[in-house]
């Protein structure tokens, strides 16, 4: 994973190793929790290998709000900014590969980056992606049928369903399990 961020971010080898050593690579089971909604993070994840979900507790029963796979990064955002309680619990779904680094090497670096047009400027499009998502999925709760979120999940996340537990599936698309599983006959019928 190191090797790909020297492709994309072409950096002087110096530079480049000096970022790298900020890095930590750990191998995890699922189910294992990374961040606890309530604390404040200090650690930013980035996926080598498996799966990552996003949720809060909601009146006990947990709502999953992201998902994320390789080559993406992971971290309650306004957490590690502004070091205030996270409002989710970030956790593995599957045996996973990641790479994390600590805040304050997270901020030397960005520092330094902002200095470098094409490195800042990629910077800028991987925070508008996730702000992105987040806009599609709270617009597609409310205007779209869960029968259409789900087909819309297929077209464009097939691996979501491929690789995630039909029980956070549902809670993704603010449904049961039976109301997906009721869809899914459906439209397997048609």
């Amino acid at each position: 994973m190191i090797e790909q961020f020297r492709n994309q971010f072409q950096l002087e080898d110096s530079k480049f190793d000096a970022y790298a050593s900020c890095f930590n690579r750990i191998e995890v089971p699922a189910k294992t929790t990374l961040l606890n909604e309530g604390e404040i993070s200090k650690r930013m994840f980035f996926i080598e290998k498996g799966c990552i979900r996003e949720w809060f507790n909601n009146d006990g029963k947990d709502i999953t709000c992201q998902f994320f796979f390789e080559q993406q990064a992971v971290g309650a955002i306004e957490s590690f900014k502004k070091n205030i309680p996270a409002l989710t619990t970030i956790e593995t779904i599957e045996p996973s590969v990641l790479w994390w680094i600590h805040q304050q090497d997270a901020y030397m670096i960005i520092a330094e980056i902002k200095e470098i047009p094409h490195l800042r400027d990629l910077f800028i499009d991987k925070i508008f992606e996730r702000t992105f998502d987040y806009m599609k999925y709270f617009f597609s709760v409310i205007k779209d049928s869960p029968q259409e979120r789900y087909l819309r999940l297929l077209a464009e996340r097939p691996e979501l369903i491929r690789r995630v537990p039909q029980h956070y599936i549902a809670s993704y698309m603010g449904i049961s399990t039976v109301h997906l599983s009721r869809i899914k006959s459906k439209l397997s019928r048609s």
